[in-house]
């Protein structure tokens, strides 16, 4: 990993904000301090040490600017990079396009069977993700345990405190979830994520020691806010 460069925060842009220049050879990445999908990306970027590289561009998303939709992304949604002139979306397809596309360690060991299972995890996510949400409305400790016990298993096939024993895509792609999930159950539901889950402890525990991934955890109060009226609502 490459030291860290601590950076002050460009504030989010709403509705009456100006856009920045299209295409003038300014890679961007176009985010939300809020969003996990697009802190995925941000936290890729800090990894790889390229704070100087690619550019932040936060958007409010509760009154988003009207030219992002009309002239940058159309589907409106964060993330979104421009780079070399062309608009590119998806989190998970702009972690591996950041990683491959950039300098900096990679976040994709060489060895064939970790990356088998690399794609494997990365595959899972979206399974993961939406069997929690749900679980906010069924049996929430069983549900939302047994995807817990699916990480704690699977940080176990390498020797940790990684998916695949050292940072990898896999990692970026669980963690801003994770976050989330963690500080929503303990508050909504009294679930306590970690409790006999050494390794996911272990594993939350190693990045919340990183200042790549420090700067870019959302504001915990604002979490709690946004999904008690968004899923218990």
């Amino acid at each position: 990993m490459v030291a860290f460069v601590e950076e002050v925060l460009p504030p989010s842009l709403d509705a009456t904000a100006e856009q920045p220049p299209l295409f003038d050879g300014t890679t961007r990445l176009y985010t939300a301090y809020i969003c996990p999908y697009a802190q995925r990306v941000w936290i890729t970027r800090n990894y790889k040490g390229l704070q100087d590289k690619i550019k932040l561009v936060p958007l409010n998303l509760f009154n988003r600017p009207d030219w992002y939709k009309e002239k940058v992304y159309p589907t409106s949604k964060v993330p979104a990079l421009e780079h070399n002139g062309k608009i590119i979306g998806e989190s998970i397809d702009l972690i591996k396009y950041v990683d491959s596309n950039f300098e900096g360690p990679s976040l994709l060991p060489d060895d064939p069977a970790k990356k088998e299972y690399a794609e494997e995890l990365i595959s899972y996510s979206d399974t993961f993700n939406g069997a929690i949400i749900s679980s906010f409305k069924g049996d929430t400790a069983k549900e939302a345990g047994a995807q817990f016990d699916y990480l704690e298993n699977a940080l176990q096939k390498f020797n940790g405190p990684f998916f695949l024993g050292e940072i990898s895509q896999v990692d970026i792609v669980y963690i801003p979830f994770v976050e989330r999930f963690q500080v929503f159950l303990l508050e909504a539901f009294k679930i306590d994520i970690t409790e006999g889950r050494p390794k996911l402890a272990a594993w939350i525990e190693e990045f919340n020691k990183s200042d790549a991934y420090k700067q870019t955890k959302a504001d915990p109060k604002l979490v709690v806010e946004v999904y008690t009226k968004r899923f218990l609502g």
